[in-house]
């Protein structure tokens, strides 16, 4: 079987600072990883080529210096790395990107039927958890999302239990599909020290906007139909009331119950605004 894990490099959030003046995103000094949601899909992918054989192709899009996230994946045992970089490819928002990434892999379907594509069910710098299925409405995939654990696979059909707010589902989709996932789904493994070796010296396979036919018209800038007008950083929360009860424990937790049911914390009668004590 020929998996298809969609990949995507971003800044460790962790790191991430805000420009006061520009209210941009300083990326100067941050330092770069692998989406961690898309790190859980490319470890199922890998799972489940050595479940079912067969191989797993890694498609990222963005800068040059992607290719080491491209690399590292390697490392872990995939098979092939393509980078989707280009000037032209700047500034695609979700719908331009998914459009970018879903002619790559039909491009890729002609040599190599894809059976399964999974992702990540959003990317850490978005958030948005629209490229994923927007890739599968354009490739006419079954797409399942938000998905915690794959219960069955075979040639043909798919099963699997996603995350709900009140709970779970199961349930089954005919191949080729697609797949978002949560961290849920599996434990991330280490890289073997031979795969280490292979992946330093391993040159992804480029894909710029001339390799085959694009439409510049739904990608780039041209192509998004939606962008950031403002970027900021939340204000800072002033710091909380602080008692000492090291002389007095007794009588600072009398202060703080005394505290609670100021601010209504606590209410011995719930019913009644204010609380009765």
């Amino acid at each position: 079987m020929h998996f298809v894990v969609c990949l995507k490099q971003v800044p460790d959030s962790s790191e991430v600072r805000i420009d006061p003046k520009t209210n941009t995103l300083m990326r100067e000094g941050v330092p770069s990883i692998i989406n961690p949601y898309d790190a859980h899909a490319l470890e199922e992918a890998i799972r489940l080529k050595e479940k079912m054989g067969g191989k797993v192709t890694i498609v990222t899009m963005g800068p040059p210096q992607a290719k080491e996230a491209l690399r590292k994946a390697m490392s872990f045992g995939a098979d092939r790395a393509i980078l989707l970089s280009d000037r032209a490819f700047g500034g695609s928002d979700s719908l331009a990107t998914a459009y970018i990434i879903t002619q790559a892999i039909l491009k890729i379907n002609e040599t190599d039927p894809v059976d399964l594509v999974l992702a990540g069910k959003e990317a850490i710098d978005g958030d948005t958890a629209q490229t994923g299925p927007g890739i599968a409405s354009r490739l006419g995939f079954p797409q399942l999302t938000y998905v915690i654990k794959v219960t069955d696979i075979n040639k043909d059909t798919i099963t699997v239990q996603r995350k709900l707010e009140t709970g779970k589902e199961v349930v089954q989709a005919k191949l080729p599909a697609l797949l978002t996932v949560e961290k849920e789904l599996n434990d991330l493994r280490y890289a073997s020290l031979p795969n280490m070796m292979k992946a330093a010296s391993y040159e992804p396979e480029m894909i710029d906007s001339k390799s085959f036919e694009f439409d510049v018209t739904q990608m780039g800038l041209k192509g998004s139909p939606t962008s950031v007008n403002k970027i900021f950083a939340p204000p800072a929360r002033s710091g909380g009331e602080t008692f000492d009860g090291t002389k007095d424990p007794q009588g600072v937790a009398a202060q703080v119950v005394e505290k609670m049911f100021q601010h209504n914390i606590i209410m011995v009668n719930p019913a009644a605004k204010g609380g009765n004590r």
